[in-house]
């Protein structure tokens, strides 16, 4: 079944995959800086991603290896360029195919539905970021460098997932207080399962038709805030308590939480309508989206596991 090398293992993504690879019958080797917190079964490594050298010797023998590496906001500009050159060398020298895991910031402010050609006007230093970093990886594969395949989600939510669609609503679901979205709360919204963003990133890292390419993965038909965060207190068993983070809590928040003044400038993507299409993927490779009962189910049975994660908080850490 051969070596598949994820980096940054112990993520939301980096995890589902694991547990996607793990279930397909594969050989796991699990990277992350400490080398604990990888699922059960995987091989654990504690290595830099920023360490070229290092990603050569980790990434040896791999057939494919998982760019899952999503430092802190406030690193990402001393961190991500640094390790996704070193994944490149690396997985080229292995003779590897490299998945990306991909957002969709891009692409900036659009009207109408995102797609796989639209062009690059990122609003954000983030965005720009992003796609210096696609425009990196997708060059590596025009050159002959590495093959390269890039899988895009938009905002995702599920186990291990600190995202706008986290612990600030299920927590408060399970606990019945308030959930706070910080935007509009009844424009259309896409959001994918981290479950699907995972099993897509393992079909692109074997399928034949994908190297070369960036492709939006499966996602469900949309919904709204409002409509989720409904449907979450509804299967929590408590009253839908729904409402809005207030700009003036969000400016005092920025004073003293890196987070939140690193994000504030990606909030623009809820103030519009979030479309993805992602009918590229369906057709030439194939798949479905978990829908959001069932993705809403899974996830709350996750933070009901553990009273850690029912922290109430507005943001994500």
């Amino acid at each position: 079944m051969g070596v598949h090398v994820v980096v940054g293992a112990s993520g939301g993504t980096g995890s589902a995959v694991c547990a996607e690879l793990l279930a397909a019958g594969h050989t796991v080797r699990a990277v992350n800086r400490s080398g604990r917190g990888a699922p059960a079964g995987t091989e654990p490594v504690a290595a830099d991603a920023s360490d070229s050298a290092l990603m050569r010797s980790v990434c040896a023998g791999a057939d494919v290896v998982y760019h899952c590496v999503n430092p802190p906001f406030e690193r990402w500009r001393s961190v991500f360029p640094v390790a996704t050159r070193a994944l490149i060398e690396a997985a080229g020298a292995a003779g590897a195919r490299l998945v990306f895991a991909d957002d969709t910031w891009m692409y900036g402010e659009v009207d109408g539905p995102m797609r796989e050609d639209t062009p690059h006007r990122p609003v954000s230093e983030k965005g720009v970021l992003r796609a210096w970093l696609a425009e990196m990886l997708l060059g590596a594969h025009a050159r002959g460098e590495v093959e390269v395949v890039i899988g895009r989600a938009p905002e995702l939510y599920g186990p291990n997932v600190e995202s706008l669609l986290g612990a600030a609503i299920f927590a408060a679901a399970v606990k019945g207080k308030t959930a706070r979205w910080p935007g509009a709360l009844d424009l259309p919204l896409t959001a994918v399962y981290i479950g699907d963003f995972a099993r897509s990133l393992v079909t692109l890292g074997t399928h034949h038709a994908a190297a070369g390419a960036a492709w939006h993965v499966p996602v469900p038909p949309a919904t709204t805030a409002r409509g989720f965060m409904t449907e979450v207190f509804r299967q929590a068993g408590n009253e839908a308590r729904i409402g809005q983070i207030p700009p003036a809590l969000l400016t005092a928040l920025k004073l003293f939480s890196p987070v939140v003044r690193e994000g504030a400038d990606l909030l623009y993507q809820f103030e519009r309508p979030f479309l993805v299409d992602d009918s590229r993927y369906r057709s030439v490779i194939g798949g479905v989206a978990t829908g959001w009962v069932d993705g809403i189910a899974s996830t709350l049975a996750w933070y009901r596991g553990d009273p850690e994660r029912t922290r109430v908080r507005l943001l994500p850490r």
